[in-house]
This record gives structure tokens, C-alpha cells and sequence, in this order.
């Protein structure tokens, strides 16, 4: 297999970069989407996060709304929904809205987690009870929102009926795999933070699914980290800042996305790096030969239908023409 042709994606946390400010980040998330669109990425997908200073993430559906304004044609979503945080009726008018305006381009991935801490989590203020043990019902009630008149109850989504916009779950463990395949809809799952289960989830879906309406067989995504460069050496470098991403999350810290160092040692202790180095270990970097021989090493192993990819470069023009050279890579160029 000495070439690979596979649909990409991207996935934007929208991070603030050291040195600007959350308007900065938010022009910043629509300028990739211009420029991934421009390269033909299938789909541009916008994270959920809460009390998190150095992301803009919260209000995701306003972000995938401004998104869907200032592009023409790349699919726009969510990467996902947090539903534990939200009423299923709420998220089916906001997505029913978007759906009416901006036509066959829309996904809604879902996720089970709050996307927080619990005490943010309880602000959130959804129930007092634990909703992360409703996610299967409230899945339900959102397949049924966008569904047809016929299969209504007494509370409907206006607008959202009929809209079937596409949904897709999300998972960093193994409990969401088996949702996805009972139901019959596209998986998709976190190694871009949470490789550890993806062999396992990736085989529970496929093993379990069920046809359904939406899928008559498994279309599996995989989201991944993404570092290209003209060189192995330049690649190296730029996942400094990847790294420290990591490290922020691995510490509880609040620094914004951070330039490139050359050495990562004096930052990080081993514990630290190991840890880091851990969430991070599903990664593609290197020039554009070494990012397409690990992809083909992966698609070799696990032939998955998509990859959804994130960038941590600080760079702007950097982070570009990383998604540009997978891209190429992507398209058996």
C-alpha cells in the first residue's frame, strides 16, 4: 500500500495564542475554516469547553453558526454537543435553526461528557441530577426532534422537524461505542487526548453495529493530531507547542497556546513528559514523506472511514500548511 486516499477533517478547539485575545482566536478559527475549506477538508468541527481561559470554545453553536456565515460549502459541526449540559429540545432548535438557514451543512456530534469540572458543570445548571447516565434518551429525543412529523410527540422542535441533520457520537472510552453501534450511527473517536481505549472502542463498534436508517454499515472517524512540516526537524520543533499544550492540560495550568522552544526539557520533568507524551502519542508529524508513511502504518492497521485532525502550531501560516500537506497526503498526492 504505497498510497492512501481518505476523507479529512478538522477539529478547532479554539485556543487563545499567547499574546492575543479571545476575539484574536475566535477570526483565527474562521480564517482555518476558509483555508480548509479552500483545500477541500469534508468537514470543520468546533469543540465544547467551559471555564477554560485559554479556549473560546463555550458557546459552540454561536461559533458554528459565525463559521457557517463565513464559509460556502465545508460542513460545519460540533466536536461535540456536551449534551449532559444541555436540553436535548434546546440543542435540536439551535441545530433546527442553523439547518433551516445554511442547508446540508450541518453535523451535530454528541458527546457524554460535561466538557468541564463538576463545580462549572453544576453552574451549567442543566439538572440536579447526573446527566451523563441519560445520554442514550436524550440521543433518542434528538433523532426524534430532527425527525419526521409522523414520529412526534406532543413536544416538537420548530424549527428542527424534518431537518434530519446527521448525527454522530463521540466517545474517548469504550461506553460510547457500544451506544453507536446499537443505534446504528457514525462513531467517532477522541485519540487526539484519549488514545488509550481506541483499539477496544474501535472493534466494540464495528463487532456491534447495527444497520439502521442513517448507516447500513460502520463509518468509523478517528480524530488525531496533525504536525506537518517541509522537514522532520521544522515538524519537531513546531510540536513543541503541542506539547506544552498538553503540559497545561496535564498541570491544571491557564497558559495560552505557546510559540515553539527548542528544547522541551528545562520545561517539563519526566513525569510530566510521560504524561503529556501519553495523551498525545496518536500523532502524525514529520515532513510530508514520514507524515504519509505513519498514516499508511495506521490506515494499515486500524482502515478507518475519516480523519478528523487537530493542529496545535502557533503560527497561523504554519498551522496551514500543515493541514495543507496532510491534505495532499490525504488526496494520494
Amino acid at each position: 500500500m504505497a498510497n492512501i486516499e481518505i476523507p479529512v477533517s478538522v477539529l478547532n478547539l479554539a485556543p487563545i495564542r499567547e499574546g492575543q485575545g479571545p476575539k484574536d482566536a475566535i477570526d483565527a478559527m474562521v480564517d482555518l475554516a476558509q483555508a480548509t475549506e479552500k483545500m477541500g477538508y469534508h468537514r470543520y468541527w468546533i469543540a465544547e469547553h467551559h471555564n477554560t481561559p485559554t479556549l473560546v470554545s463555550s458557546a459552540t453553536s454561536i461559533l458554528i453558526k459565525h463559521t457557517l456565515e463565513h464559509t460556502n460549502k465545508i460542513r460545519v459541526g460540533s466536536g461535540g454537543v456536551m449534551l449532559p449540559n444541555h436540553s436535548p429540545l434546546v440543542v435540536a432548535e439551535q441545530f433546527g435553526t442553523m439547518a433551516t438557514i445554511y442547508p446540508n451543512r450541518l453535523d451535530l456530534g454528541l458527546g457524554r461528557a460535561p466538557g468541564t469540572d463538576m463545580m462549572t458543570a453544576s453552574a451549567l445548571r442543566r439538572s440536579q441530577n447526573d446527566s451523563v447516565y441519560t445520554f442514550p434518551e436524550d440521543v433518542n429525543s434528538l433523532i426524534k426532534y430532527f425527525g419526521p412529523k409522523e414520529k412526534q410527540d406532543y413536544v416538537k422542535a420548530y424549527p428542527g422537524l424534518g431537518t434530519n441533520v446527521p448525527i454522530y457520537i463521540l466517545g474517548s472510552s469504550t461506553d460510547s461505542a457500544y451506544l453507536a453501534a446499537e443505534l446504528g450511527l457514525p462513531y467517532v473517536f477522541a485519540s487526539h487526548f484519549a488514545p488509550r481505549y481506541m483499539d477496544q472502542a474501535i472493534k466494540i463498534y464495528r463487532s456491534r453495529f447495527k444497520p439502521s436508517e442513517y448507516l447500513d454499515k460502520p463509518y468509523m472517524m478517528v480524530c488525531l493530531n496533525v504536525i506537518a512540516a517541509e522537514t522532520d526537524e521544522e515538524a519537531e520543533l513546531l510540536s513543541t507547542t503541542m506539547q506544552q499544550f498538553f503540559l497545561n492540560v496535564v498541570r491544571g495550568s491557564q497558559m495560552f497556546l505557546q510559540p515553539p522552544v527548542e528544547d522541551m526539557d528545562p520545561i517539563w520533568n519526566p513525569m510530566e513528559k510521560e504524561m503529556a507524551s501519553n495523551m498525545s502519542s496518536v500523532t502524525l508529524m514529520g515532513s510530508k514523506q514520514t507524515v504519509r508513511d505513519q498514516l499508511i502504518g495506521f490506515q494499515e492497521h486500524y482502515n478507518v472511514d475519516e480523519l478528523m485532525v487537530v493542529s496545535y502550531i502557533y503560527d497561523p501560516e504554519k498551522q496551514k500548511r500543515s493541514y495543507q500537506i496532510l491534505k495532499d497526503i490525504a488526496d494520494g498526492k
